[in-house]
């Protein structure tokens, strides 16, 4: 049993030290980096809106810039870190082990700012109230676990298992981004469903962060099947 296991944890560790890179992988590929450029473009448009408040947005978008600008230098606090951590990790996942030497150093101090943020904003304000807090919540402690995890394979030299679970905190944390196209399908049928943006935020954060969450749970069994 001992050798089987070993074994087991072996070929575990083979196919987790491969960066998502193969073409059986290009779907995942193609929704990361969906998911960067979304996350630049909100970032860069949220720090617009609170350097140049617009004059003629939408009620509700409106009234979104509104709650983030009550509490500016949290929400710059929290995102630009967030930014930070989107740009580096192409460095982490299309690298080998040998080459994530500087990405690790930079994106465990980032992922911490950016959870612990995360927090107070939520204790801040919700936008979509207690469904958008349990959300937050939920896979914010999911990412920093996933990150804590990845740390401690890390101080251990186990190259493998601190790549598959940096993986997951970076999929996780890219679920921000997946929950804007949920988003913006609530705003687009808000005539037809009434439905405003402090009903649906919370829904739309579920729906957003459960998709990266389950693909990247997806992939990596995918693989471990595979091997």
């Amino acid at each position: 049993m001992p050798v089987r296991l070993d074994q087991r944890t072996a070929a575990n560790q083979n196919v987790a030290s491969h960066p998502p890179s193969r073409p059986a992988s290009i779907w995942l590929r193609a929704g990361y980096w969906g998911c960067i450029v979304i996350a630049v473009a909100v970032v860069v448009r949220r720090v617009s809106a609170l350097a140049y408040p617009p004059q003629s947005a939408p009620v509700q978008v409106g009234e979104l810039d509104a709650v983030f600008a009550s509490h500016a230098a949290l929400t710059l606090a929290h995102i630009l870190p967030a930014l930070a951590f989107v740009l580096v990790t192409p460095f982490f996942v299309f690298r080998s082990d040998a080459g994530t030497a500087w990405p690790e150093r930079v994106l465990f101090p980032l992922g911490a700012v950016v959870a612990l943020t995360a927090y107070a904003m939520t204790s801040v304000d919700a936008v979509g109230g207690l469904l958008e807090r349990s959300a937050v919540l939920f896979f914010n402690t999911l990412f920093l676990f996933s990150l804590f995890r990845a740390y401690r394979y890390w101080q251990r030299g186990e190259s493998a298992l601190k790549r598959r679970w940096m993986l997951r905190a970076i999929v996780i944390l890219l679920g921000i981004a997946t929950t804007r196209p949920v988003m913006g399908v609530f705003f687009a049928t808000s005539p037809l469903t009434h439905l405003t943006a402090s009903q649906f935020f919370g829904i739309a954060f579920w729906i957003g962060f459960s998709i990266n969450t389950v693909a990247v749970e997806l992939w990596l069994r995918s693989r471990d099947r595979t091997s």
